[in-house]
C-alpha cells in the first residue's frame, strides 16, 4: 500500500523522455533539410496546398452540411 510516489504527482511514462528525444531530432532534421533546399520546396507551395484542400475537406466533419434548423437543435442539446 506504501507507495513511493505522492498521489497528487502525475505519472511520466519512461516512453515519454524518448519520444520527446525523437519529435525533437525529426523538427531539427526538417529545419535543416528546409533551410537547405527552399528554393526546391518553394516550387511545390502551389501544388501542396491543391493537394490539401480535398483532405481538410474530408476530415472537418461536414457538420455544416445539416439543415440549419437541426444544427440548431444539435447546439441547444434536443
Amino acid at each position: 500500500m506504501n507507495s513511493s510516489r505522492h498521489p497528487d504527482e502525475p505519472h511520466v511514462s519512461p516512453r515519454r523522455p524518448l519520444m520527446l528525444a525523437w519529435v525533437t531530432l525529426l523538427l531539427i532534421a526538417v529545419f535543416y533539410l528546409l533551410r537547405e533546399h527552399w528554393g526546391h520546396v518553394l516550387g511545390w507551395w502551389p501544388y501542396l496546398l491543391l493537394m490539401l484542400c480535398p483532405l481538410m475537406h474530408l476530415l472537418h466533419g461536414h457538420a455544416g452540411h445539416r439543415p440549419r434548423h437541426k444544427r440548431h437543435h444539435a447546439e441547444n442539446g434536443r
